[in-house]
This record gives structure tokens, sequence and C-alpha cells, in this order.
């Protein structure tokens, strides 16, 4: 075929050309190797190996639950404290390890971005869904505990646990995107992501209730509270695991109006960490 030939063949695609996210789509099968690799070498020459993906929770939940349940009387009032407090952890444990691999994935994968071309959206996706397949033995361990408990099931608690993992996944993915095609110029923007991880916990209703902070702050401060992606996610988990063993308790309203509004603004996230990763991702290579 000659070179003008090639140029009007509708199958014809310029080298290098990228449709962002959409691409991912088209290349599972190096979505699904990257997705191996980074599962398999996550605990490559660990002698406990998967069992730390239990260990680091559990440590987290016993720090958390003695000084913040029991010396500082979080508990006091609020049935069954540990189940609250352990479902919080493992939200805001999904979002973090999500945020901070999608932020690195560019720069720790640079010798496949300065050798060929590929989507790069790619390291940022499997990222996320390698800090997913992580969160699946802490949330296997929370329902194991709650069945014990006498947890029943719901459609509806089903369509907010999936509701919860779309916000928090999309929310991640949105910001890994944004921070991390900034930090392959400017290294800057992974020390900032620690920063928001560092108040990740505490930004959200994991070590107390939310009503608490509502009678402390303006109305108007509380709803912004809520509507923030994780907050909505850790509620929604809160609802789908907490409160069929704590009927009764106090919950915020209009959750699932607050849930959508988060989800509106993690599909907005994912837009604008798009946009700014597709016109940056034109110096990786050289900023590399």
């Amino acid at each position: 075929m000659t070179y003008e030939a090639a140029l009007t063949d509708p199958e014809f695609q310029t080298p290098g050309k990228s449709k962002g996210l959409w691409d991912v789509f088209g290349q599972r099968y190096l979505l699904s190797l990257l997705l191996k690799k980074g599962v398999a070498t996550r605990y490559y020459g660990s002698v406990l190996g998967w069992v730390w993906s239990y260990l680091r929770p559990a440590a987290q939940f016993l720090m958390y639950y003695l000084v913040i349940g029991v010396l500082l009387g979080a508990d006091r009032g609020m049935k069954l404290f540990p189940i609250y407090l352990f479902c919080g952890i493992i939200t805001v444990n999904l979002f973090s390890e999500a945020l901070r691999t999608t932020t690195t994935s560019i720069v720790g994968n640079a010798s496949l971005v300065k050798k060929l071309y590929l989507p790069r959206e790619l390291f940022p996706v499997a990222s996320v869904g390698i800090a997913y397949v992580h969160f699946l033995p802490q949330a296997i361990v929370l329902l194991g505990i709650c069945l014990l408990l006498g947890w029943t099931f719901t459609w509806m608690q089903l369509f907010a646990l999936f509701l919860g993992l779309l916000i928090v996944l999309t929310f991640a993915l949105g910001l890994g995107l944004f921070f991390g095609s900034i930090n392959v110029a400017y290294r800057d923007a992974g020390n900032f992501v620690d920063l928001i991880l560092m108040f990740a916990t505490w930004a959200s209703p994991v070590l107390y209730p939310a009503s608490l902070l509502q009678a402390k702050v303006p109305e108007w401060v509380f709803q912004i509270y809520m509507v923030n992606p994780v907050t909505a996610t850790v509620e929604l988990f809160h609802n789908v695991f907490w409160l069929p063993l704590a009927p009764g308790s106090d919950r915020p309203e209009h959750l699932l109006t607050n849930a959508f509004i988060a989800l509106g603004i993690a599909l907005a996230t994912l837009a604008l960490g798009q946009l700014t990763f597709r016109k940056l991702e034109g110096n990786f290579a050289q900023n590399l």
C-alpha cells in the first residue's frame, strides 16, 4: 500500500494518536498484564506476602479503636463502634492507595513510557485496579464479621455498595490523572498528595459520627463536607455494613442525594484530570 493510500484508508491510524481513557477499553490485554504484574510484585520478596493486606488494616483499626474509641470515648452511645470504625478505615485505605499509586504510576513505569507507545492512561487505571484488588481482603473480613453478628442483605445495600465504589474509585482516578501528569515534571505533586492523604481520615466520618461535626460548624460547611466524595462513600459503606446491625442509629439526612452530587463531583474531577493528562502527556518521555 502506498503512503497516499494509507492516509485515506479508514483503518489507518496516526501512530501515537490517543483517545484518552477510551483507549484503555481497546487495550484490555495490556491492562490485564499490568494488573497481574502489580498484584504479583506487590509483596515480592516478602515472607508474609498477602498476609500484610490483613495485618496493616488490623493494626490501624486497633490503634484508632484504642486511642479514639477507648481512651477518648468516641464509642460511648454508639452501637458497634468497631464496625463503624472499620467501614471508614477500609474506605479511606482504598482511596489513599488508589490516589498514591496513580500519582506515581507514570514515573514508576518510566522505562515503558520512554521506549514504546501505548495509551499512558493504562498505568493510572491499572493502579486503581490494583488498589481495588488489595481492598477486597479487607472488605471480606468486614463482611465475615458482619455476617457473624447477624448482618442481612438487601438489594438497596448492594446498590449503595456499588455506588460508593464507583464514587471513590472515579474520584481517585481523576485526582491521580491530574497529579500523576504533573508529577512527571514536578515531583512536588507527590508530596502534595501525601498532605491530602494525611487529612483524609480526619476529613471524613471515620473516627467520629457526622452529627458531631454538624453540631459545631455552619450548615453550609456541613453540606460541603457531606458531598465530599470520600465522605459520601464512607457514609454509604456505613449504611451497607453497620446500619443493619445498629438499626435506629442517627444517620445524616439526604444521604442518597449527597451521594449523587458526590458522583457528579467525582466525574468532573475525572474530566479535569483527563484534560490535564492529555495536555501534558506529550512531554512525559522527555521529562522522564
